[in-house]
């Protein structure tokens, strides 16, 4: 797959859950748990013990039914290592470009972060394939709208902060997509599948329309 064709079904569903674990086992558990809630694109901070052990056993297992990717990624050495472990995207929450050089060498996009306006340009100037918008708490979905009105090109994912009451709010301000933590994944399997099956529809219904044409305004076409 060519990398926009990545960026396109990891951001399908405008939202990635990001699984952050203290051990290996407790982030298997959060990505199976997420999986059978019907969230299709996961992120596996490389702050997790044995990471990459994780991503490659998901990517094996799951082949094309998800996509799998790593956070966290914070220099080229990361970079590679991830993309050699199965990692289908990259996630940073910094904007490095030798991040973004390392995984497009390889065809894999890049979620570089980005928290003004001049990190934008520059982000957008790298190349990045998605905007990470980090930390989001320090912003309101208006500051979006904001920055979109000069910067409509701007893929913007927000993470850090964001919650189930807030993720639509994103959306409708022109956010491609949002990345969410244990806002998404806490509590048992029936209560995570709910949360999951009642946000993609919030989220779905969110999606502002270009004036005059009927459909998502979505750069991916997802």
């Amino acid at each position: 797959m060519y990398r926009w064709e990545i960026t396109r079904a990891a951001l399908a569903q405008r939202v990635f859950a990001i699984v952050r674990s203290k051990t290996y086992d407790e982030a298997s558990a959060t990505a199976d748990t997420l999986l059978s809630a019907g969230i299709t694109s996961l992120e596996i901070s490389l702050t997790t013990p044995f990471a990459l052990e994780a991503v490659t056993t998901l990517s094996r297992e799951l082949g094309d039914d998800a996509v799998i990717g790593a956070g966290t990624v914070l220099d080229a050495a990361s970079a590679r290592m991830a993309v050699d472990a199965g990692a289908r995207f990259l996630v940073s929450p910094s904007l490095d470009a030798s991040v973004i050089s390392a995984g497009h060498r390889y065809g894999v996009p890049v979620f570089a972060g980005v928290s003004t306006p001049t990190e934008i340009v520059r982000g957008l100037e790298l190349g990045a394939d998605a905007l990470k918008l980090f930390p989001a708490a320090g912003h309101h979905p208006s500051w979006v709208s904001d920055v979109r009105a000069a910067l409509p090109q701007a893929p913007l994912v927000p993470t850090g902060g964001v919650t189930t009451e807030t993720a639509p709010e994103w959306i409708a301000a022109g956010a491609v997509a949002v990345g969410m933590g244990s806002a998404l994944s806490e509590g048992d399997r029936d209560t995570v599948a709910k949360r999951a099956a009642d946000l993609l529809a919030r989220l779905a219904d969110a999606v502002p329309e270009q004036p005059g044409q009927a459909g998502a305004l979505d750069p991916y076409g997802a």
